[in-house]
């Protein structure tokens, strides 16, 4: 929630009686949406399922509860359930993106295309490892990673106990550390948190 502004709540409650109320709602969570599911499954199919996302958070915005007022949790959740359909299609990106390497990684500088390529085998094997995930893992592990919920967020997100998200985030770091080998001692945030945090 950003500082200063009205909770997404009255917002989506005043929705019920003025559907252009609503708007608000796509035009505050609308790019972290679409960049997270961008993320997973390509901006093409993105742009699809981040429509969908809002479409039927309209369609079910009396269902919304408002504890802790911010529609992001119950939006991811949303969006979760979505991605559910498209999981082999993320399975095969994250597979894809391990074995294609960036043409623009050919730069004058030496250092510079080390670093790259370093980054770049890094990113490979991060996203191998990411697709050997179990799904329910993977989407608790990305939720905190790329979408940035904290722990209360991911469970309301995804409607299930707070001890469900933190068993199986550590289920999915432990797994991550064990494929990841040397890679996964550095918990690059660029990319994925491995390491454990103090979150909740």
């Amino acid at each position: 929630m950003v500082e200063g502004r009205a909770a997404d709540g009255p917002i989506i409650a005043a929705s019920l009686t003025d559907p252009a109320q609503f708007g608000l709602i796509f035009d505050r969570h609308y790019d972290a949406i679409h960049r997270y599911l961008a993320r997973r499954v390509g901006w093409d199919l993105a742009e699809d399922l981040t429509a969908s996302v809002f479409l039927a958070a309209f369609q079910s915005r009396t269902r919304f509860r408002p504890n802790g007022q911010d529609a992001r949790p119950w939006l991811y959740g949303i969006a979760t359930n979505i991605l559910r359909r498209h999981t082999r299609t993320e399975v095969r990106r994250l597979r894809a993106y391990g074995r294609v390497a960036d043409p623009g990684a050919v730069q004058i500088d030496r250092d510079a295309i080390a670093n790259r390529l370093d980054a770049q085998r890094a990113a490979a094997v991060i996203s191998d490892a990411l697709a050997q995930l179990p799904e329910a893992e993977r989407s608790v592990l990305l939720l905190v990673a790329w979408a940035d919920l904290s722990y209360e967020e991911v469970a309301v997100a995804l409607d299930v106990p707070i001890g469900t998200v933190r068993s199986r985030l550590h289920r999915a770091r432990a797994r991550l550390r064990e494929l990841l080998g040397p890679i996964g001692q550095y918990g690059d945030g660029q990319y994925v948190p491995v390491q454990e945090s103090n979150d909740g």
